[in-house]
């Protein structure tokens, strides 16, 4: 009741922001070391050398590092910044900084500031207490932080100061990626080298570096925070492990696009605007459809920038949230029985001389080139169906995925008509026409008529072309997106890879040649890969044997999908494209299994813990109320009966076996992911059934835990 009391009575910490005194197109990068800011610091030669690493992917010049240390530096303390810290994004899907300071004593009681070349380009932080699978042993402690010039440093505010913030990686002392950010940029690289070789093929010579690019939709849950510290669930382990359902939840689809509640809005107005000023184009913002479910959104950036920008998304609104009262969950099951939460992660490639690759045009059909790329991503996808569910996998993902809220673990293609007609055609031989998009009228005068796209959206689909990039609905909320980033850069990098030799090798270096290779060549792989394209209904259990039928993979649980890490097509995918060598890659299936195994430890610990000291206690209060009523009912002699004493008894009697139950299953530790999945997770599950039947017989007055109706609409 106290929480509920302070829910409602809540009042904002401080005055609100005064939003007309800087209109939001000023503050665009205002705390970023961008290129503008770059281009009035730097000499020219220095500045267009950067330019040309940051935009065709030529090598750095470490001789230059000096002089942008410098011009940095000053930035920085004019900014109001007295540390600087190399930010790197460790196996955990975090973001990791140790802040340094520039401050240094001159000797004769002054101090100077410094910051050079040196501190710019490399840092050392101990390369043994992150997670690292076997790359490095506590006795191996030395690992290097390493600047990437192609994300911008910026500043990061605080009520009390700034910090000078440098993107960086992260490796070993032997070399090895012990982080998110180097195989990213490897696997970036890897895909220009393999698509320049197509768009030469098709007479381009631009040497404009090819870069993925993303746009990824953060899903997120908001709830006061005196409910979230009342949950040691939550606090610890990010979702509910109990918890009944309330008498209202998504049913009446009213929660979806409806009005933001003030509190919400005014804390994602500032969200934004702190975002803003950071550089990250937020464009999106929107209820969800479970009740206190949000979302946000950018405009695409090339993958390594988005992925960069991603990591300060979900800081910046888990520092802003906690400012107005509120916590920001990003995991991807916080509720039981309400929808999960995502982060779908819009995919494609281009340059500045080629646009959008994956842009079909209005007649894709005569689009020889897009219909190239979108053939090579189709067989990616097909061949490296496993992998792709392997990047997805988490204990945490493993409750959205499947249900009737995210897409089956089965990784599929949605097309829609018009593409998967024009592939049809090229199977039949040769594609002659392309559906129209048309025109939608409405049927009243005061609404114009307007362009009708060629197809429909299907969001039932894992991996959903949607007018032009693909759509990877599968990730989960509180992913880096990294991870899946890498792949779908790795594997369309080697089906480019095939299609440019193929092509290649039919044409001879004869462009006469080249439509006639381009046909046969997309009739091969529509031949192969006909069975990933399903542009049906993804939550139906027909598909489930449908897929079945084509060969499709059904990997259900992170245990089965993890394993596919370390199938030889996939090291040698890896290995063949120097994104990932065989060590790497082990320690990264080594780093999530031990995290699955972790993750559901601390559970299972959770589990017990809050069924002994909290549900328990309260269940027995309320048994004792209803055998004394009983008893003092029997002694005046009134008529009365034990349904509800019997119930409450009969679920106690649940609750305390199956706590023992869990108890044992995990006496030995949770080190076995199989173990976790097929005897923890049930034994933890079976707790739940009796704690919330109980929740909705025991009185509100004694019910310890806040409740989801109050956790989910008190706002």
């Amino acid at each position: 009741m106290a929480a509920i009391n302070a829910a409602i009575n809540y009042k904002p910490a401080g005055p609100p922001l005064n939003f007309a005194e800087t209109p939001t197109q000023d503050l665009f990068c205002a705390n970023v070391f961008s290129k503008a800011e770059m281009k009035k610091r730097l000499p020219k030669p220095i500045f267009k050398g950067l330019i040309q690493t940051i935009e065709a992917g030529e090598k750095l010049d470490p001789n230059v590092a000096d002089v942008v240390a410098s011009a940095m530096k000053d930035w920085a303390i004019e900014k109001g910044a007295t540390h600087y810290s190399h930010v790197f994004y460790p196996l955990t899907g975090g973001t990791a900084e140790k802040h340094d300071s520039f401050m240094a004593p001159a000797g004769d009681g002054t101090a100077l500031t410094e910051f050079g070349g040196k501190e710019l380009i490399q840092g050392e932080p101990d390369g043994s207490s992150f997670p690292t699978g076997g790359i490095r042993l506590t006795h191996e402690a030395r690992g290097y932080t390493i600047w990437d010039v192609t994300s911008a440093a910026y500043i990061l505010e605080n009520p009390n100061g700034t910090t000078l913030c440098i993107p960086t990686a992260f490796v070993s002392w032997t070399g090895e990626a012990l982080d998110k950010k180097t195989p990213v940029l490897r696997s970036m690289q890897a895909l220009n080298q393999q698509a320049q070789r197509i768009t030469k093929l098709f007479g381009y010579d631009e040497d404009a570096f090819i870069a993925s690019t993303a746009g990824p939709e953060q899903e997120y849950f908001l709830i006061d925070r005196n409910f979230f510290f009342a949950r040691p669930d939550l606090l610890n382990a990010g979702r509910t492990l109990f918890g009944a359902a309330p008498p209202k939840g998504q049913e009446f689809d009213d929660h979806y696009f409806g009005a933001i509640p003030e509190r919400v809005l005014a804390c994602m107005l500032e969200v934004e605007r702190e975002l803003i000023k950071l550089g990250v184009p937020i464009k999106t913002r929107h209820n969800e459809v479970a009740p206190g479910q949000y979302e946000i959104a950018p405009i695409f950036e090339t993958a390594n920038i988005a992925t960069d920008h991603q990591q300060l998304c979900m800081l910046m609104l888990k520092r802003v949230a906690a400012k107005y009262g509120m916590e920001c969950l990003t995991h991807e099951k916080p509720f039981a029985g309400v929808n999960g939460s995502g982060k779908h992660v819009n995919w494609s490639l281009g340059s500045s001389a080629h646009g959008n690759l994956l842009d079909p045009g209005d007649t894709p059909h005569d689009n020889a080139k897009f219909l190239v790329f979108c053939a090579a991503v189709l067989r990616a996808v097909h061949r490296h169906q496993g992998l792709l569910r392997a990047v997805v996998a988490s204990a945490g993902n493993d409750h959205r995925l499947g249900a009737n809220e995210a897409p089956p673990a089965i990784i599929s293609v949605f097309l829609g008509d018009q593409l998967t007609d024009v592939f049809e055609q090229i199977k039949a031989g040769g594609a002659k026409s392309s559906r129209a998009r048309g025109t939608l009228e409405v049927g009243v005068d005061t609404l114009p008529p307007f362009p009708k796209d060629a197809g429909d959206r299907n969001r039932t689909s894992p991996f959903a072309f949607t007018g032009n990039r693909f759509e990877f609905r599968a990730v989960g909320s509180n992913f880096s997106i990294a991870g899946p980033l890498v792949a779908m850069n790795t594997i369309v990098a080697e089906s480019l890879d095939y299609c440019a030799t193929k092509l290649e090798k039919a044409t001879g270096g004869d462009s006469s040649k080249l439509n006639s290779a381009v046909q046969e060549l997309l009739a091969e792989i529509m031949g192969e890969c006909e069975p990933i394209i399903f542009n049906g209904n993804g939550y139906s259990d027909e598909w489930h044997a449908e897929a079945e039928k084509r060969g499709l993979r059904n990997l259900k649980a992170t245990p089965d999908a993890l394993e596919a890490l370390l199938e030889p097509g996939v090291r040698e995918l890896f290995s063949k494209y120097h994104v990932l060598n065989e060590r790497e890659l082990e320690s990264r299936y080594e780093t999530y299994v031990e995290q699955y195994c972790l993750t559901v430890k601390v559970e299972a610990n959770l589990t017990k813990k809050i069924a002994r000291t909290m549900i328990f206690p309260a269940a027995i209060r309320y048994q004792n109320e209803l055998a004394s009523t009983c008893a003092n009912l029997k002694m005046l002699g009134y008529e009365f009966d034990t349904d509800t004493l019997d119930k409450v008894t009969e679920l106690v009697k649940g609750l305390q076996d199956g706590t023992a139950a869990l108890a044992k299953v995990t006496k030995g530790g949770c080190e076995d992911i199989r173990g976790c999945y097929e005897e923890v997770l049930p034994a933890m599950l079976n707790v739940r059934k009796y704690a919330d039947e109980l929740e909705a017989i025991v009185s509100d007055d004694l019910w310890p835990l806040p409740t989801y109706q109050e956790m989910l609409f008190i706002k």
